[in-house]
């Protein structure tokens, strides 16, 4: 019997293992995909998932089916993505702090990239720094002086502790070198609440939840934490034209599928997915909700969790936030 040479059967190995996904890819999808929203309905994650799934659904001729499962920041539901069958139809739409922070900062029962596949950022929304209507400052400049002129009177809300509004406000205290005091809330809506209400003074929040507020003159916006003004805001200086170049905050929401989703699927997935957002009515709809939509490549999107979990942690060390690992 003639002896297979080790080249040739390591490539007759590779296309034995990769014949499976490529058959499943075929007929992909041929059934209704099911996308976890890891977060209750009317967030921007939701409004952002919903936008995009329902273009992707007329693209790929199957229905999507939105499943909101929130909990724990965004982890809960992300988890049920990584326990799903690694098929193709069970997806999610998620964000950074299920996927760079959380786990940076308490245990979580997943490793981001270790359980789950990454396929495209989808979009980044801008966090906007306001002000209450009781604070005198009208800029950045006004606002650090005010800080520290009074050390430690000054307070922030945020949506919890290890939120990314909360980590932007730490990254606020690190880059103007100020004392102010962090109050966690449980969620944005009764942060919000108390913003308005005058019992705190400063937070920063994804734009559109600030947005309404600011138009109706009740907040009063000082900084995007974007490279770029926003679309939604463009009165509304960045955090560089402030002078604080360092101090670059954005939330983002990325599609994902467990580890080991057949690669074949998973470029259907992000070819639809990227051609979704290209769509003019959804670029319309992002516009107007403050949210920039990117689309990227699996491995684009990997190195950017990398970098974002790298540089969250940082911040983390650099204020002292309790870990709980």
């Amino acid at each position: 019997m003639r002896m297979i040479k080790r080249p040739v059967l390591a490539l007759v190995l590779a296309l034995a293992l990769a014949l499976p996904g490529l058959a499943q890819a075929e007929d992909y999808p041929n059934r209704n995909i099911r996308l976890i929203v890891p977060f209750p309905p009317g967030g921007p994650n939701d409004v952002i998932a919903r936008v995009v799934a329902k273009r992707m659904s007329d693209i790929l001729k199957q229905t999507i089916v939105i499943d909101n499962r929130g909990g724990q920041g965004g982890v809960l539901g992300t988890d049920a993505v990584v326990r799903a069958e690694p098929d193709g139809y069970t997806i999610a739409i998620t964000s950074a702090g299920a996927l760079a922070i959380s786990p940076s900062m308490e245990k979580v029962p997943y490793e981001t990239l270790r359980d789950l596949q990454p396929v495209t950022l989808v979009a980044s929304v801008p966090e906007m720094l306001v002000v209450a209507d009781n604070v005198p400052a009208k800029n950045m400049q006004e606002l650090v002086a005010l800080a520290k002129a009074q050390p430690g009177k000054f307070n922030f809300a945020s949506s919890g502790a290890g939120s990314l509004p909360h980590l932007a406000g730490e990254l606020f205290k690190l880059s103007a070198k100020i004392d102010v005091v962090h109050v966690p809330y449980r969620g944005a809506a009764p942060a919000v609440n108390d913003l308005l209400g005058g019992q705190t003074q400063m937070a920063f929040f994804d734009l559109p939840v600030l947005l309404p507020h600011v138009q109706a003159g009740k907040l009063r916006a000082i900084a995007i934490g974007a490279p770029k003004r926003s679309a939604a805001a463009p009165d509304v200086p960045t955090t560089a034209e402030a002078g604080m170049g360092e101090l670059q905050a954005e939330n983002w929401y990325g599609m994902v599928a467990p580890a080991k989703t057949p690669a074949a699927v998973i470029q259907i997935l992000n070819k639809a997915a990227i051609e979704a957002m290209k769509d003019a009515e959804v670029i319309d709809r992002m516009n107007k909700v403050g949210a920039k939509l990117v689309g990227n490549s699996p491995e684009e999107f990997r190195s950017y969790i990398t970098a974002e979990t790298e540089k969250w942690t940082r911040v983390i060390k650099a204020a002292y936030i309790p870990v709980s690992k």
